[in-house]
């Protein structure tokens, strides 16, 4: 009997997601991992996918899950959704507030603000909970835009790499979805019924990012391999692992 084509994409992103990991080395037997949830597609399907990588006998990985809320934004995520998302998958779900003042350092966007203060949470409550990674969920088209928003604007050739060693201590930052698409995650999240948080965020036209995603677009429209070329590209600069 044929494959369905919910059957085609969950072994694509599987086999995607399964590459990641072996590829950047990104998980280690006792690992505990804090994992980003923030109710997004990509942190559920994270979450969703790390879930089921835990059921594996090696290398055994425990989870905990980690939903910051800032109480500044705009942001109205469904913590019960949220919790019984995470609960059904056997993992813990940790719900934290915090804020951000963007008239404290006017020289950083709000967007780097909010960002700056979600890590420092999943920082405080991995170190806490005496996790040694800290799980993230951008995918591959997150990399690829921001090697091109630091080359762009910043003259560097460099991106989030797909594991992080912290060097003022002992964590590692993953990003396991690093070799899958988003247009699959987002096929993923429609055939699953992932339910959508209401982001109301003043600040996210701001950015940049949106542009540098039409701009990858319309790269790829011209040639269809580009994504492959440029991840190449970062793999021979050893620009995923640092």
């Amino acid at each position: 009997m044929q494959p369905t084509e919910a059957q085609i994409l969950e072994r694509r992103i599987w086999r995607h997601f399964s590459k990641g990991l072996t590829q950047y080395h990104l998980l280690d037997d006792g690992d505990h991992i804090l994992l980003g949830l923030s109710g997004g597609k990509d942190s559920l399907a994270l979450l969703d996918f790390m879930a089921r990588r835990a059921r594996i006998l090696r290398p055994h990985i425990t989870l905990t899950a980690l939903h910051v809320r800032m109480t500044n934004i705009a942001y109205e995520s469904d913590t019960a959704y949220l919790e019984t998302f995470a609960a059904e998958r056997g993992v813990r779900l940790i719900v934290k507030e915090t804020f951000f003042d963007p008239s404290t350092d006017t020289r950083k966007s709000p967007c780097f603000l909010c960002s700056w203060n979600r890590r420092k949470m999943l920082f405080t409550v991995a170190k806490e909970l005496n996790c040694n990674k800290i799980a993230l969920g951008h995918h591959q088209d997150d990399i690829l835009h921001t090697m091109l928003l630091n080359l762009s604007f910043q003259g560097q050739f460099s991106t989030m790499p797909a594991r992080l060693q912290m060097r003022k201590f002992p964590m590692t930052i993953i990003r396991p979805l690093c070799m899958v698409q988003e247009r699959d995650l987002m096929a993923w999240a429609t055939l699953q019924n992932y339910r959508k948080q209401k982001k109301l965020c003043p600040y996210e036209t701001a950015s940049h990012r949106s542009d540098i995603k039409q701009t990858f677009a319309q790269i790829e429209h011209l040639n269809p391999e580009a994504r492959h070329s440029m991840w190449n590209a970062l793999e021979q600069e050893n620009k995923l692992i640092e």
